[in-house]
């Protein structure tokens, strides 16, 4: 009952945000949009196999497991839902899924209805969502529902004593995919032992992917070029923010045999110039690089977006951003071609950078200190920076098989 008071109000007052507040303005005219495709009849007999995903780093681990079932199984049809416009305005055109909509507000009449016009074959929930009136719809009607990706901490209500309902949520999954055994300890402990599976992340097997995809950029050839021919180390640093910037630009403009490839998380004008002007070094923007002018530069500044999975394979090793703000980005992205990663101390809610550091080829950045000396360490000792992006792809290589794993369970075996 507090629940649905709660959420109630929650959409209230969202709608009046939403007068005001663009993100939130798309996601009322998502949910309208997606009243007006079920009715239709778009999906009306189709019965889809339905994943639903938060945002954009939700979709990307559960899109190995959409994908294998599109190619071992073109005669279904697969519904992907989000939560957040972050994940729907990006994704909205994926090819990889028959329909792609925002899932309705978790309100009890929201759910019917939309279980009604969908009718899924099953149900797919991506690492965290945890939706109390779909889940227990989805119960009633005996549409077998899975959790893909799951992690679970100490912290979580599931295990704290007033936590009964939302224990009494994870008897409507079939089976819980999770990541790691300490999850299943913790599931064990509070009686799911018996329907969870330690199926490890599936992001693993997407890096993986997106490495047998990556594209070329002949820019970037030429930059990595000439930074080997001056027995320059390259670092690639990802989806900085300003945090990071400060961190790392001191030390780009003291080391003269470091070459930078920066990409910031934001790419507007303002950003750009910050950064162009606490920099000393020959910089250029991406935009404007060509055959003639890219050998002088010494750090090149990515002014596109859609690049970033790629770049990591130029680079000697990899910064990646976030970690002195709301939480690093995406580590395996860089892991995967066998480079050492550097993060800041926002990590804990990321299992992948907890294994990184583990294995040796992940190291936390503090200070500006830590950076400096993790930084002089490596321009120094090849054979050791070589040894820790040894283990940062080889943990990419062994823990990757998630996919597998589900897919075989669900589909081969029946179980």
């Amino acid at each position: 009952m507090m629940y649905q008071i709660g959420f109630t109000l929650y959409i209230f007052l969202f709608r009046l945000i939403a007068l005001r507040h663009k993100k939130a303005k798309k996601m009322v005219q998502g949910h309208r949009n997606t009243w007006n495709v079920l009715q239709s009849d778009q999906l009306k007999d189709k019965h889809p196999i339905w994943f639903h995903a938060a945002s954009l780093g939700e979709f990307e681990q559960g899109r190995p497991l959409i994908e294998r079932i599109r190619k071992e199984q073109p005669d279904k049809t697969l519904l992907l839902t989000f939560y957040s416009p972050s994940g729907y305005e990006v994704r909205k055109n994926y090819e990889g899924v028959d329909q792609v909509l925002y899932l309705p507000f978790d309100t009890k009449h929201n759910v019917r209805r939309f279980l009604d016009a969908v009718q899924p074959e099953m149900v797919f929930f991506i690492k965290y969502e945890f939706w109390p009136n779909y889940l227990t719809q989805l119960k009633k009607r005996g549409i077998p529902t899975y959790l893909i990706s799951g992690i679970f901490r100490d912290n979580q209500l599931f295990f704290r004593p007033y936590g009964g309902f939302y224990r009494r949520l994870l008897t409507s999954f079939h089976t819980l995919f999770v990541q790691n055994d300490a999850s299943f300890k913790r599931l064990s402990d509070i009686g799911q032992g018996d329907k969870t599976v330690v199926a490890g992340d599936t992001r693993y097997d997407r890096v993986l992917d997106v490495k047998r995809e990556a594209q070329s950029y002949e820019i970037m050839e030429t930059f990595q070029q000439e930074a080997n021919r001056q027995s320059s180390v390259l670092l690639i640093a990802g989806s900085t923010w300003p945090e990071d910037e400060q961190i790392l630009v001191p030390f780009i403009n003291q080391q003269k045999q470091l070459r930078l490839v920066i990409a910031p998380h934001q790419i507007d004008e303002g950003h750009l110039k910050q950064i162009e002007s606490q920099l000393n070094r020959k910089t250029l923007r991406y935009s404007r690089a060509n055959a003639d002018n890219i050998t002088q530069a010494e750090v090149l500044l990515i002014d596109s977006f859609g690049m970033l999975s790629s770049l990591y394979r130029y680079g000697k090793i990899a910064y990646i951003g976030g970690g002195f703000g709301a939480g690093i980005h995406n580590t395996l992205e860089a892991a995967v071609y066998s480079i050492p990663v550097l993060f800041g101390p926002k990590h804990q809610k990321f299992n992948e950078a907890r294994m990184l550091l583990e294995a040796e080829g992940g190291f936390c950045i503090k200070n500006e200190t830590d950076f400096q000396t993790i930084m002089l360490h490596f321009l120094h000792s090849e054979a050791d920076r070589q040894h820790a992006g040894d283990c940062a792809g080889r943990l990419v290589k062994q823990s990757s098989g998630g996919t597998d794993l589900i897919y075989n369970r669900l589909f081969d075996t029946k179980s």
